[in-house]
């Protein structure tokens, strides 16, 4: 469990009992989130120079009670006896809801602004040509997060209705590209979820739209699970990808590119490149595949990235906002998607110029990624808190400006 996923944890812990809570408490709390692995919870090991016997799961999770008193988000309740801890005024801050129908400005740069509204109070009244909507859509999952999701059941008229004034405005060859959890399982069973299908059948069917691409995004640092099945249960595998569906109105319009994100060659490339290509005649695969001298000799710019894209979680632009935010009292993200990831996409799916928006805005990392690569974009986020928090990401951004509003009605 890396570090600023369990501050998350234990302050949304914390925050779900609303009272104190004792560390017996909070160990079980955690273990029955899906923290931590209840049987690391009781499996021991020699410490120290004593060798005494101690549990290093427990430790780590004490270890942060330490640093979350450090950032003045938690306190010892004395009054409740030894191990009692409790939020302190800082760390109580509840996510606050945009009011229906209003639309408040969190900041801008000259290329975009992010917005403290519902999505659908936006982009429903949006008159401006959108050539690409990336979203990370909160999953259904059977625990929500701080900022809650829509149920298994609700979830495919909940993503249709949020998509369909985006769709609206989609320019002829324009993409929806949507990074949506396939570790949904029926209740008490490892079989998995068929929400997904559901979901992509749905908005071709309702919103006219074609599945033109599934990428595996492929995470090196996501965490063990599915915990019951895979570590408990020992009956799959651990999953180590999300996919991410691209939709368009248009596929023989499609404004994708691949030239735009080429790789560099290898050095084998490179150097058959230089030998005027392959010297050799042969086959493969019963003449399925052919090889002929010359083959592979054009010199080209780069290599065509494959759909398999392997970009691992940690990202040090997201980190240094969770940072600031906690120093500025503002409740984390915990699903922030990867700067490089959104980028990526960004680049492949669009020009310099192109309008891109996410009415998921989160901590607006696909308002970062579109900032940095010179595209103009419109972000919606329903939370204040993270509009706030994410605004220390573009405050060196050209033209930046945020509006004290949001942060007055929020302490109000």
């Amino acid at each position: 469990m890396k570090q600023a996923e369990l501050f998350d944890d234990l302050l949304e812990a914390y925050a779900g009992c609303g009272a104190s809570m004792s560390n017996q408490v909070l160990y079980k709390e955690l273990a029955r989130r899906g923290s931590v692995e209840p049987e690391d919870l009781e499996r021991t090991v020699p410490i120290g120079r004593s060798a005494e016997q101690h549990s290093p799961v427990k430790r780590r999770i004490r270890w942060h009670q330490q640093t979350l008193r450090a950032l003045g988000l938690l306190e010892r309740d004395e009054g409740a006896g030894r191990g009692h801890w409790r939020l302190t005024p800082m760390g109580r801050r509840k996510l606050t809801p945009a009011l229906p129908g209003k639309v408040l400005v969190g900041f801008s740069t000259d290329l975009g602004v992010a917005l403290w509204a519902a999505a659908g109070d936006v982009f429903s009244k949006l008159d401006e040509p959108i050539v690409l909507c990336l979203s990370s859509l909160p999953y259904p999952l059977a625990r929500p997060r701080a900022y809650g999701n829509p149920t298994v059941e609700t979830y495919v008229d909940w993503a249709c209705k949020l998509l369909e004034p985006v769709a609206k405005h989609l320019v002829p060859g324009g993409t929806i590209a949507l990074n949506i959890s396939n570790e949904i399982f029926v209740k008490g069973s490892p079989a998995r979820s068929l929400y997904v299908e559901h979901l992509v059948i749905a908005l071709c069917q309702r919103l006219g739209l074609h599945l033109w691409e599934r990428m595996v995004w492929e995470n090196p640092s996501k965490p063990p699970g599915p915990l019951q099945w895979a570590s408990l249960t020992r009956q799959q595998l651990n999953a180590k990808y999300e996919p991410i569906y691209c939709f368009t109105n248009d596929p023989m319009l499609l404004r994708s590119d691949n030239r735009r994100v080429l790789e560099t060659h290898t050095k084998r490339q490179l150097a058959l490149m230089k030998a005027g290509g392959e010297q050799r005649t042969t086959s493969y695969g019963d003449g399925a595949h052919r090889l002929r001298p010359g083959s592979y000799g054009r010199v080209t710019p780069g290599r065509i990235p494959g759909n398999v894209l392997t970009i691992a979680h940690r990202c040090a632009d997201k980190e240094a906002a969770r940072r600031e935010a906690i120093a500025q009292g503002l409740p984390t993200h915990g699903a922030a998607m990867p700067l490089k990831l959104a980028q990526f996409l960004i680049e492949f799916l669009t020009e310099p110029g192109d309008l891109v928006v996410d009415p998921c805005g989160g901590w607006m990392t696909t308002g970062k990624a579109a900032e940095v690569t010179g595209r103009p974009w419109l972000c919606t986020e329903l939370m204040g808190e993270y509009v706030l928090g994410a605004a220390n990401r573009f405050r060196q951004a050209q033209g930046f400006a945020c509006f004290g509003q949001v942060q007055g009605l929020i302490e109000a």
